[in-house]
């Protein structure tokens, strides 16, 4: 995944995941270059004015894997944008034909880091934020490598409008603990549980990632749910 440091340092977008797996079949070859300039975002340019006039919310969904759960998404809220982050080739190919073959005209994606587009966000952009079933980077000399550190929560809470909701999914409970901490520790954001359901059920528009279908998640999955409270509370 991706590692976290403090934004000033040099290295704060670096990242540490895979960039390619297999050599990419033909069909997605095309898609890699054709399809994608076309929904890649544009750098510099608002995220606001890179969808149809149409688009209700913005969603961001961050280091998407295969794409599943992010095609699902646009394809059951056409009115609303969905901007997917992943530096990984493969699952990025693998999204591109879910795309095509639905014909989604409301995707747009960042093959790469999704902290380099943070700057062209507006500040109250974001309507939703997810980040599914991240590397949890168990080893203690690699929790600075966790992308939930405090820059990044910073950045969320930027980001996203008064009552936009950030939603997290894991099955590693250490970095679930780690998660929960920084949140209910941070001034401008609510857990949004109110019974244990709200953390063991998953929402009820979710559809399994790649990462659940291949049964590599572990017996116990929890959901994180969080609201953006009111700025200036």
């Amino acid at each position: 995944m991706m590692a976290d440091q403090d934004s000033t340092d040099p290295g704060y977008l670096r990242s540490y995941g895979r960039r390619r797996g297999k050599k990419l079949r033909p069909g997605r070859e095309r898609l890699m270059a054709e399809l994608l300039p076309k929904i890649a975002v544009k750098p510099g340019v608002p995220l606001t004015d890179q969808f149809p006039s149409n688009i209700r919310e913005l969603w961001l969904e961050i280091g998407f894997g295969g794409g599943e759960h992010l095609a699902a998404q646009a394809g059951g809220h056409p009115d609303v944008g969905i901007v997917g982050c992943e530096p990984f080739v493969n699952g990025v190919a693998k999204l591109l034909t879910q795309i095509d073959a639905l014909g989604l005209d409301n995707v747009r994606i960042h093959a790469d880091d999704a902290r380099d587009i943070f700057p062209d966000i507006p500040d109250g952009a974001l309507d939703k934020v997810f980040l599914l079933f991240p590397d949890p980077w168990p080893k203690a000399k690699h929790h600075k490598r966790r992308l939930v550190q405090a820059p990044f929560l910073d950045d969320m809470a930027r980001l996203l409008k008064d009552g936009g909701e950030f939603l997290f999914a894991s099955d590693h409970m250490g970095y679930v603990r780690w998660v929960l901490k920084r949140l209910i520790d941070h001034p401008d954001f609510d857990w949004m549980a109110e019974s244990p359901a709200d953390w063991r059920d998953p929402p009820d528009d979710w559809t399994r990632t790649r990462y659940q279908q291949k049964a590599l998640a572990g017996d116990v999955i929890v959901y994180l749910r969080f609201r953006r409270r009111p700025r200036g509370r």
